[in-house]
């Protein structure tokens, strides 16, 4: 349950900025209606990913593993890069598990694009409901019923982590 409701507070933050890019580009930009939700949409996916990998699934949290799987996977996911840029060398590592949850995000942030564009598009620009309430309404039924269920269960699933 505290899972749930850190993750409605992740929403909730990410909705927060993804409906001020979205007012902000039709009353201030003139942009149209569905591609400032989606533009909106693309702010709140990041902040989204962010607070969800840090804090309300904590998938990128290792202090929570037994010694030997955090032992293991500290060796294991993290690749030294090195550049020689003349004469220094600038070197910095990629957290492999960071990187495979961020494609697994990509993947389930962009049926979440197409979800909330959609659903603006038809109930803003079809059945002629104010767009704010449009988003309101479809970013509501997409966090519920799509995004919770896919970023738990798929995205940041670990086996080490306790289901709360």
């Amino acid at each position: 349950m505290i899972t749930f409701l850190k993750a409605n507070i992740a929403s909730l933050a990410a909705s927060l900025s993804d409906f001020l890019i979205t007012v902000l580009l039709v009353q201030v930009c003139r942009t149209n209606v569905v591609m400032a939700a989606a533009a909106g949409t693309v702010t709140g996916g990041i902040i989204n990913f962010l607070i969800g990998r840090h804090w309300v699934f904590q998938a990128g949290d290792t202090r929570r593993m037994p010694n030997a799987e955090r032992r293991t996977q500290n060796e294991m996911h993290h690749i030294k890069l090195y550049f020689a840029l003349g004469v220094k060398r600038l070197a910095f590592s990629i957290n492999l598990e960071a990187v495979r949850q961020l494609w697994k995000y990509a993947l389930v942030w962009a049926g979440n694009l197409l979800l909330n564009t959609g659903g603006v598009y038809v109930l803003a620009c079809q059945a002629g409901w104010h767009y704010t309430v449009s988003k309101v309404v479809t970013s509501l039924l997409v966090a519920f019923l799509y995004n919770y269920p896919l970023q738990k269960n798929f995205v940041f699933s670990n086996n080490w982590i306790e289901d709360d």
